[in-house]
């Protein structure tokens, strides 16, 4: 493709070409050239999956500098699920950015920002009153739900779980379960933060009730309820591998944590806003948690999160406790509005749990011809396969990256998670063609063939 052809491609949004091109082999030698500033200019540990220049994107595709058109299965880690450029979104951010793009929320009070909180007030789960506070990344909303926390009950323990990821921060990184890449030689972490077993059907065995006995018997024994701020917890797991709790398992911690005055917090940063069929996946579950964190699909790609919970708790906080410069900025506040009404009358629900019939069909179609897919799992448009060595079932990693590999220089952009690195996770926009999403499975398909 030449420069005047890529030129005249439109600027991005579902109004692209959906369809995988690859017009050069990936990369293309004008996103090697980007690569090569890259690496003389930024910080080496910033790395990237796709070695490509992105230039515009849309509807199912990203499309780089060289003119080829990749299929998106990542929505850059389930960020732009309502499609990247999504017009209502796009419209919004110009029509604010045009009026003012920064006040500070804390020196001069904007509608936006309220009109975001009233929002999630009413989407999040329960019907109890609710208050929330807006900040920039889905760690700085885990933050500040643990400050919260602390402060209401005038605790400081906080559990998390094996396989859970919640940020880069010092006190994200101590949340976080897995070593490399987010934690090795970043310490010493924050203090007072303690790990229980996370409900993993597929490798322990156990029920959701004997799961979570199983991690409360830890939590009394090794901490004490009475010391216990907070037990923050994925209702599905993101990057420790899309691993889904056994049925029972989530309701049995919630009980718990309400029976000894412990603060339920639901990280949703990446399961929240539709993504997995439901607006949140704790309505999968039926829980209702006593603090929210989003961010990720929340601004259709702007800089957001937040932390929504019950008013008594939010309210713990002393004036001027929460807060940032940036956080709730209007420009991306007037972009999650966009976002949020894309979610709730544009079908995306529906959408989602169609994408993930396609994904869990077509995986599952796999898995009985290729037992070294040693399970499909996840809800809604939040689907992944576990890759392992089929005579013990231990964890594949190098399949999975080789997978991966083949799949991205063939024009499919996926992504790779999981605790052992043997899982790869389908996140596309809910934007994406039936087709696209098809044809980017068959190239799964031939790449896994071909390992």
């Amino acid at each position: 493709m030449t420069l005047a052809e890529l030129d005249a491609l439109p600027l991005g949004g579902p109004s692209l070409p959906q369809e995988r091109r690859l017009v050069t082999t990936i990369p293309g030698p004008r996103s090697q050239e980007l690569l090569a500033r890259k690496a003389a200019a930024v910080a080496a540990g910033v790395g990237h999956t796709v070695p490509i220049e992105a230039v515009a994107a849309g509807g199912g595709v990203v499309v780089d500098a060289d003119g080829n058109s990749l299929i998106d299965l990542g929505s850059g880690i389930a960020v732009t699920t309502v499609g990247n450029a999504h017009p209502k979104v796009a419209e919004a951010i110009a029509a604010q950015a045009a009026q003012f793009t920064h006040t500070c929320f804390m020196v001069s009070p904007y509608e936006s920002y309220v009109a975001v909180a009233e929002a999630l007030n009413r989407l999040t789960p329960g019907d109890h009153e609710k208050k929330s506070a807006l900040f920039n990344s889905g760690a700085e909303a885990v933050e500040n739900a643990v400050k919260i926390a602390r402060k209401f009950t005038g605790r400081q323990a906080v559990v998390a779980f094996d396989h859970g990821y919640h940020g880069r921060t010092n006190l994200t990184m101590g949340l976080t379960a897995k070593s490399m890449p987010y934690k090795s030689g970043f310490g010493p972490f924050a203090s007072e933060i303690y790990r229980a077993p996370m409900s993993y059907p597929y490798r322990d065995g156990l029920t959701g009730p004997e799961a979570a006995a199983k991690a409360i018997s830890i939590m009394e024994k090794q901490i004490g309820a009475d010391n216990l701020a907070a037990v923050i917890i994925e209702p599905i797991q993101g990057e420790g591998g899309f691993i889904v709790p056994a049925d029972g398992f989530l309701p049995a911690l919630v009980d718990w944590c309400r029976a000894n005055g412990v603060v339920f917090i639901a990280d949703e940063v990446q399961s929240g806003f539709a993504r997995t069929g439901a607006m949140f996946a704790s309505e999968i579950f039926g829980i209702v948690p006593d603090l929210v964190t989003t961010a990720k699909g929340i601004a259709g790609g702007m800089p957001l999160a937040a932390v929504t919970g019950r008013a008594e708790i939010m309210d713990a906080a002393h004036a001027g406790g929460l807060g940032g410069t940036y956080g709730g900025n209007p420009v991306a506040c007037a972009a999650a509005l966009a976002a949020i009404d894309a979610f709730e009358n544009d079908g995306l629900l529906e959408r989602a749990r169609e994408i993930g019939g396609i994904l869990r069909a077509r995986l599952e179609s796999l898995q009985q011809d290729d037992p070294r897919i040693g399970e499909v799992r996840g809800h809604g448009a939040m689907i992944a396969a576990e890759f392992v060595d089929p005579a013990t079932q231990a964890p594949d990693a190098a399949l999975t990256a080789a997978v991966a590999k083949a799949a991205i220089a063939e024009g499919v952009i996926v992504l790779t998670c999981g605790t052992y690195g043997n899982v790869i996770r389908f996140l596309p926009p809910l934007s994406m063609p039936d087709a696209l999403l098809e044809e980017g499975l068959d190239v799964v398909a031939a790449a896994l063939a071909a390992n």
